[in-house]
């Protein structure tokens, strides 16, 4: 039988394409490329722009990368490299991709919640899913057997209240310990009351009074603030850490509200914080 088997030179690349029969490598060099320059991820529209070859051509190696375990795909359009340290696991951290995923969204992001709260020494909490806190419209949570990412939105934030910092692959936008606190509140309802506690009894250790007071002050959902410093009197403790809250909101509480929003509304209401304690608290440590 007759081999058909011809080639295309890649111009863009300066690669050869085989075409055929043969083994597809262009694409494996250019991810070659891409982890040179440190990065872990890519995606659809970047081989579109890169590679002279065809759609179908591209689709075609990522089956094939895919199927031998070298590439994972996150979500539609957007792809990470497997190195072998992490082919056990079938995923790398999402840390190690968020920024270059939220990026190519064009979204702003910041990571949060329980996922923040670990970067910052709340180690007892880590979790294998992450927490992004992203601007509407909201995205689809990203759901599997070796993954989940929760998005959750907001409608603004400080941007004194994020910090940049260092991974594998650059940098992510992480929330202070203080805003991560208020927000624990704002989004208590997705974590559970309990949960939360836990990860304040560890967070509360990096918190600062003097920024808690300046981001409590910006903070916009005036009940998690309320909230959070009620815990922080009477559940924490902390006699510093609520007196800087309460300073920024003495005169911003309104009616009184539940301490966990969603359940019922009986029970005895603090007059200071105007919180109705409708829960009985158990810390998880």
């Amino acid at each position: 039988m007759r081999n058909t088997t011809h080639c295309v030179v890649n111009s863009k690349q300066n690669t050869l394409v085989k075409i055929g029969n043969q083994t597809y490598n262009y694409l494996e060099e250019y991810i070659d490329g891409v982890r040179a320059k440190g990065r872990y991820a890519f995606t659809l529209e970047e081989l579109k722009d890169k590679l002279d070859v065809t759609d179908k051509a591209i689709l075609q190696s990522l089956y094939r990368l895919k199927v031998k375990n070298k590439i994972v795909q996150i979500r539609k359009g957007f792809y990470t490299i497997l190195p072998v340290e992490y082919s056990r696991y079938g995923v790398i951290p999402s840390n190690m991709y968020l920024d270059d995923m939220m990026v190519s969204l064009k979204k702003d992001y910041y990571l949060g919640l329980i996922s923040a709260a670990a970067i910052h020494g709340a180690s007892h909490q880590q979790t294998m899913e992450t927490f992004v806190i992203t601007e509407k419209p909201a995205l689809r949570d990203i759901k599997n057997k070796k993954l989940k990412i929760n998005f959750l939105v907001k409608n603004e934030w400080n941007k004194e209240d994020i910090k940049k910092v260092k991974t594998e692959a650059g940098y992510i936008n992480v929330s202070s310990p203080e805003l991560t606190a208020l927000d624990l509140l704002y989004y208590v309802e997705k974590l559970g009351m309990n949960r939360v506690i836990t990860i304040l009894k560890e967070l509360i250790e990096v918190i600062k009074p003097s920024v808690l007071a300046k981001t409590a002050k910006n903070y916009s959902q005036v009940a998690a603030v309320q909230r959070l410093g009620y815990l922080l009197e009477y559940q924490l403790e902390n006699e510093k850490l609520s007196q800087a809250v309460y300073n920024t909101i003495a005169d911003k509480k309104g009616v009184n509200i539940p301490l966990m929003p969603g359940k019922n509304k009986s029970g005895k209401t603090n007059t200071k914080w105007r919180i109705i304690n409708n829960i009985k608290i158990e810390s998880d440590l």
